[in-house]
C-alpha cells in the first residue's frame, strides 16, 4: 500500500513542479493588440496558461524557467476570426457529404479543421453554424481531449422556412429528416423565441440568423429579407435575456437594416449595404464583419463548370466580387470593424488572406490586426481574457517571421504558435 501512496506524492510534486515553471518569450518586437506603436525586446513571462508579465528588455531566465527564442520575429496576440464554419469545407462533392455523412464523419473533419485553424495562428474562433457537433467540438478542446482554438459557437442557425440556413433546401419532398435538423427554422415571433431558448438549451455562446438570402443556399435570391421586424425584434431580445449577442448573415439592404435596427451585434458579408445602412451599422455601433475571402473564393469556384448548383453559381459570380468594395466604403465611413472571413467557404487556414485584402483598400496594417485580436474579445465579451499580449490575460500568442505592418502577408505564415500556455507551433 506504501509504494502506491508514495508513487501518487512523487507524480503530484513532478506535476507541481511542471506547472510552476515560468516560460520567457524574448521578443525582437511586439505588437501587443492596444497601442498603435510597435515595441522592440520585450519578455513575456508566462506561468500555467496566463500571461504573468510584459517587461521591457530581455528578462534573464531563472534555472527552472523555459526560454523561447523570438528575437527575430514578430509576436503578436493570437488571431480571433469571428466568422467560420468549423464543421465542413467547401467542396464539389459537398452537398453529397450533407446527406451521407453522420455526426461521427462530422466531427472527425471538424475536428482536423479546427486544429488547421490554430495552426495558422487563430487561436479562437467564432463558429457560426453547423449541425450542433461545433458545442461538442468546443467542448472537447476545452477539455483538452482534443486540440484546437477556442471556440465560440452559435450551435445551429436560426433561419426561416426555406430561407438561407434552412438544410432542407433542394431536398427531394420524398425525404424526411428528423426534427432536430430543422428546430432552427421559425416563422413567427414565438417560434423565434423558442429557437433562441434552445440554442441555450443546447449550450451555444452565441446566436446566428440568416437575415437575408445568401449565396450557397439552393434558393434563388440571395438579397431578399428573411425576417420580419417583429421576428427579428423577438430573437434579439430573447438573446439579451439570456446573456447572448446576435450575428446576421446579410447580403440583401432591406433584411440588413431590420436586423441592425433589432438589434443584433455583428452584420455578416453586408455586400448590398446602402448609405442609408451605413448609417444605422454607425447609430446602433452595429460591428461588420466583411469576409471578403469568402467572396472572392465563391466566385472563383463558380468559374468552375459544374462546382455549384445553377442558382449558387448564379449568386456566387455576381455577389462575391462586390464584397471588398462594400467592405472599403464602410470601412471609410466609419463603419466598425471585425475580422471574419467564413473560413469552410474556402480551405480553412487560409483565413489571414482577409488582412491582404483589408488593407488593400484602405484599412492600415494595425487596425486589421485589431480587428483580428482586440475588437473580436470586445464583441465576444472576453476582452479581460483575450485580444492582447497583457498581464493576466491567457497566454495565446503568435509569431511571424517579418514584420506585418511592412508586408501583411507575412500573417499567412504564423511561425509559431501557443494558445493557453502550450506551444504547438515553433
Amino acid at each position: 500500500m506504501k509504494k502506491p501512496f508514495l508513487l501518487t506524492v512523487l507524480c503530484g510534486l513532478a506535476l507541481s513542479q511542471l506547472y510552476a515553471q515560468r516560460t520567457l518569450i524574448h521578443c525582437g518586437k511586439l505588437i501587443d493588440g492596444l497601442a498603435n506603436d510597435i515595441q522592440n525586446q520585450v519578455t513575456i513571462i508566462v506561468e500555467k496558461n496566463r500571461i504573468m508579465a510584459v517587461e521591457k528588455g530581455y528578462t534573464k531566465p531563472q534555472p527552472t524557467d523555459k526560454l523561447v527564442d523570438l528575437k527575430a520575429k514578430t509576436v503578436l496576440p493570437g488571431l480571433t476570426d469571428m466568422h467560420v464554419h468549423i464543421e465542413s469545407e467547401m467542396s464539389r462533392d459537398q452537398y453529397l457529404k450533407r446527406m451521407s455523412n453522420n455526426p461521427a464523419d462530422i466531427a472527425f473533419e471538424a475536428q482536423k479543421n479546427a486544429l488547421t485553424n490554430l495552426m495558422a495562428g487563430f487561436t479562437a474562433v467564432r463558429d457560426l453554424g453547423g449541425s450542433g457537433v461545433n458545442i461538442a467540438l468546443r467542448n472537447a478542446i476545452t477539455k483538452g481531449l482534443v486540440s484546437g482554438p477556442r471556440i465560440f459557437t452559435s450551435g445551429q442557425t436560426i433561419a426561416t422556412t426555406g430561407g438561407h440556413g434552412d438544410p432542407t433546401n433542394g431536398l427531394s419532398p420524398m425525404y424526411t429528416v428528423p426534427d432536430k435538423v430543422t428546430d432552427g427554422i421559425v416563422d413567427s415571433p414565438d417560434a423565434a423565441r423558442k429557437a433562441v431558448r434552445q440554442r441555450y438549451k443546447d449550450g451555444a455562446d452565441c446566436i446566428k440568423i440568416t437575415a437575408t438570402g445568401g449565396v450557397l443556399s439552393i434558393a434563388k435570391s440571395g438579397k431578399a429579407p428573411q425576417f420580419t421586424d417583429e421576428e427579428a425584434v423577438a430573437i434579439v431580445q430573447t438573446a439579451k435575456d439570456y446573456g447572448f449577442h446576435v450575428a446576421a448573415h446579410a447580403h440583401g439592404t432591406e433584411g440588413m437594416k431590420r436586423a441592425i435596427r433589432a438589434g443584433v451585434t455583428t452584420i455578416e458579408h453586408g455586400t448590398y449595404m446602402d448609405d442609408e445602412a451605413i448609417e444605422l451599422f454607425k447609430k446602433m455601433g452595429t460591428y461588420y464583419v466583411p469576409t471578403i475571402i469568402a467572396g472572392r473564393s465563391a466566385a472563383d469556384s463558380a468559374k468552375i463548370i459544374g462546382y455549384y448548383h445553377p442558382f449558387v453559381r448564379m449568386k456566387a459570380l455576381e455577389t462575391g466580387p462586390l464584397i471588398q468594395k462594400t467592405f472599403e466604403k464602410a470601412y471609410k465611413s466609419g463603419v466598425k470593424i471585425a475580422f471574419g472571413t467564413d473560413a469552410g467557404v474556402f480551405a480553412h487556414g487560409k483565413n489571414a488572406k482577409e488582412f491582404e485584402y483589408m488593407t488593400e483598400v484602405g484599412m492600415p496594417p494595425m487596425e486589421a490586426i485589431k480587428a483580428a485580436t482586440i475588437v473580436p474579445a470586445q464583441i465576444l465579451g472576453e476582452q479581460n481574457n483575450m485580444g492582447s499580449i497583457s498581464q493576466g490575460k491567457y497566454a495565446d500568442i503568435i509569431a511571424t517571421d517579418e514584420n506585418p505592418l511592412q508586408n501583411i502577408k507575412t500573417l499567412q505564415n504564423v511561425v509559431f504558435v501557443m494558445k493557453d500556455g502550450i506551444i504547438y507551433k515553433q
